[in-house]
């Protein structure tokens, strides 16, 4: 299975930003440290050209970003500090997702050790999130001609507020998403279905819902890919999540999404999302099971042709 990283790529953040920015190298280090190593392609990325974020985002906005002139306003909205390091790096991360999306669509799954970027808008950034890389990599695939439609199955446990708002009048791709409803962001956008939970949802009420919400979506959708987004900040010991799930609860959302998806026949490209736990290890230790899970569903299904 293909997996791309681009956490050689370094943004300066000033000393106790609270983004664990690590957690990129520390994961691409655990992978290639565990006994996935023979059975996962570490590879680099392209990053996203111009063309391709031009179909998910506005011009001037891209503009602003690339030269630095963006306003103090938008720049607080984001996060970060504007840097040069930081435009590359967030071009690479999105080259990651449309790399996995290709890779998916010709292996069946792949991943990005990055990406999940749901927050950014199609004018402005927000949470982190500067472009939309699940949106530009969707459309790319359609620029391609490589699919038609796709769903979007978020389980990060905030909204996908960005992803809701560019694709609300798209009706090819359909959104999906489970989440903490009280938490950021304050005013949620519409997606096709969305799911929001009460503060200490844990394991049992929370699997219930993702794995009703997934069958619908595949339903709904008829996509012929999925992308999912794996965040690992609806674990309990996360500082920014209010939910309460254990690591084996996100291990069994995991092994449904990608059960669920391969028995629909659908190719899954997987990306990282948020997780902000202290330690840091332990937000790595939940994108790694994401990973060795998105492994082990490709070698279950290795025995069929490929999807496209």
């Amino acid at each position: 299975m293909k997996a791309y990283t681009c956490d050689q790529y370094v943004v300066p953040l000033p000393p106790g930003h609270r983004f664990p920015m690590e957690k990129y190298r520390l994961l691409r280090e655990a992978v290639a440290a565990s006994d996935l190593t023979p059975r996962v392609t570490l590879l680099t990325p392209q990053p996203a050209t111009d063309e391709q974020i031009l179909r998910a985002h506005d011009r001037g906005y891209l503009e602003s970003v690339k030269s630095g002139r963006l306003t103090d306003q938008a720049v607080r909205r984001i996060g970060f500090p504007w840097s040069s390091q930081l435009v590359h790096r967030t071009r690479c991360s999105v080259g990651g997702t449309i790399a996995a999306c290709r890779a998916a669509l010709q292996d069946g799954l792949a991943v990005n050790l990055a990406g999940g970027t749901h927050h950014a808008f199609r004018d402005h950034g927000q949470g982190y999130c500067i472009f939309n890389d699940t949106v530009i990599a969707i459309r790319a695939m359609q620029a391609e001609r490589r699919i038609d439609r796709a769903v979007i199955l978020d389980g990060d446990v905030h909204q996908g507020n960005g992803t809701a708002a560019m694709a609300a009048d798209d009706p090819t791709i359909f959104t999906f998403s489970v989440h903490s409803e009280r938490n950021f962001p304050v005013r949620k956008e519409r997606s096709d279905l969305d799911i929001g939970l009460d503060d200490g949802t844990g394991d049992i009420a929370y699997l219930d819902a993702w794995d009703s919400g997934v069958r619908q979506a595949l339903r709904l959708s008829e996509a012929d890919l999925a992308v999912y987004v794996a965040g690992a900040d609806p674990y309990e010991g996360d500082r920014l999540g209010r939910l309460t799930l254990s690591k084996s609860g996100l291990a069994e959302r995991d092994r449904l999404v990608f059960e669920l998806c391969r028995g629909a026949g659908l190719p899954v490209a997987t990306v990282m999302g948020g997780g902000y736990a202290r330690p840091v290890k332990d937000t790595v230790e939940i994108h790694l099971r994401t990973v060795r899970s998105a492994v082990e569903a490709a070698e279950r299904f290795s025995s069929r042709r490929p999807i496209h």
